[in-house]
């Protein structure tokens, strides 16, 4: 009798479980086979992870990332004010993207992605502030243009993602924020009907809190994937010294931080479709004093790459970086002995690379993206090799 109820028992909760996995795991896929016996297979969806590959850093990057991304994305594009994509800067001069592109440097890059089945995502990029209001006054007719020649592009590459990067940080108007959403709107309509691929749209930490161009609840529904920028706390220009993407921090020390801005973005979208942007890369300043967070002499400002920090770190024997664990970023501080004056970096390194994975899985994140592949060291990529 008690095996008979145990029995009924496991049965309920095997239903109640599989119940569960086909609600909240719709891509799941139940295949049946044999004549006398099925078998039930689940397939979960994999976890992205973005490499960008900017183009002036193709000769510094490796040939392969496969053991560390799942999706190998090209930046990039430049948009015109008209939608269509610049071809040259100035009457003598192709312009950078598109000369790489045309020209074949990334040729056997992309060879090599594809074999290793990686996917292949082409980003188109404005940050120009007049451009982008002229961009976005026709909506409609230069979201065409841009498909109308982006799409054979996609077709030639063996592109199957379109990342659109749009950066303006200045406050927008809500006419002008109804044209951004309906220019990405007509972009992925003209890209389901060509059967192309995915639409990727980039948004800032900023965009979450401010009224900036960008309105990350009307993209939620035209966008398969929104890539969070969870860097540049600090910047180059920062009138202080701090952190470039820390974790946490935004109850004490700071004003915000990653875990608040993807905190933002679960209570407007699907977590499966929040792609968490890591940095490589650090920067550097020049300080009036030795203290932490302390203020930044202007124009000092320097990125510092995580290759370049680590190589700066074996060859200073007096150098201690110190860690902080509510951020899970490092820093240090050295004073020039030529010069006189200090120099504060402040950078991940592969404990907060595990830090953020470990985030994104604890979230249940669609994944992680990285810029830039080129910037990397010899271990912050090592964790990613757990998540994917």
């Amino acid at each position: 009798m008690i095996q008979k109820i145990l029995f009924i028992l496991g049965g309920f909760l095997t239903g109640l479980f599989l119940s569960y996995w086909l609600v909240f795991h719709p891509s799941l896929q139940f295949n049946f086979s044999g004549d006398n016996k099925k078998t039930i297979q689940i397939e979960i969806p994999q976890k992205q992870i973005i490499g960008f590959l900017p183009y002036w850093l193709i000769d510094k990057a490796k040939a392969d990332y496969s053991e560390y991304i799942t999706t190998l994305t090209y930046f990039g594009l430049t948009i015109n004010k008209d939608g269509t994509i610049m071809k040259k800067t100035n009457p003598q001069e192709t312009e950078p993207g598109w000369n790489d592109l045309q020209k074949g440097k990334l040729d056997s890059i992309f060879k090599t992605a594809k074999e290793k089945k990686l996917k292949l995502s082409l980003l188109v990029f404005s940050g120009n502030h007049d451009s982008i209001n002229e961009l976005i006054s026709k909506p409609e007719e230069h979201a065409h243009n841009l498909t109308q020649e982006v799409i054979p592009i996609m077709q030639q590459y063996g592109f199957t993602d379109l990342n659109l990067d749009i950066e303006s940080i200045k406050q927008a108007s809500e006419s002008a924020r109804l044209n951004f959403t309906q220019f990405a709107q007509v972009i992925k309509q003209d890209l389901d009907k060509a059967q192309i691929g995915s639409l990727t749209i980039d948004i800032t930490g900023s965009d979450l809190i401010k009224q900036n161009l960008i309105n990350p609840q009307s993209i939620v529904s035209i966008a398969d994937y929104v890539v969070l920028m969870g860097y540049d706390y600090h910047y180059m220009g920062s009138f202080v010294t701090g952190a470039v993407a820390p974790l946490a921090g935004a109850e004490t020390s700071l004003e915000y931080d990653v875990q608040t801005a993807v905190g933002k973005m679960e209570q407007i979208m699907p977590v499966s479709k929040i792609i968490l942007g890591l940095p490589l890369y650090g920067y550097e300043w020049e300080t009036i004093n030795e203290n932490p967070n302390s203020a930044v002499i202007p124009s000092s400002g320097l990125t510092a790459s995580n290759q370049r920090i680590e190589d700066f770190l074996s060859k200073c024997s007096s150098c201690s970086a110190q860690r902080n664990f509510l951020t899970q970023e490092s820093s240090l501080i050295y004073k020039d002995q030529q010069t006189g004056t200090y120099h504060q970096m402040f950078y991940p390194d592969e404990i907060s690379t595990t830090a953020k994975v470990n985030f994104a899985k604890e979230q249940d994140l669609g994944g992680l993206a990285l810029w830039a592949l080129g910037y990397e060291g010899r271990t912050i990529l090592e964790p990613l090799k757990d998540y994917k």
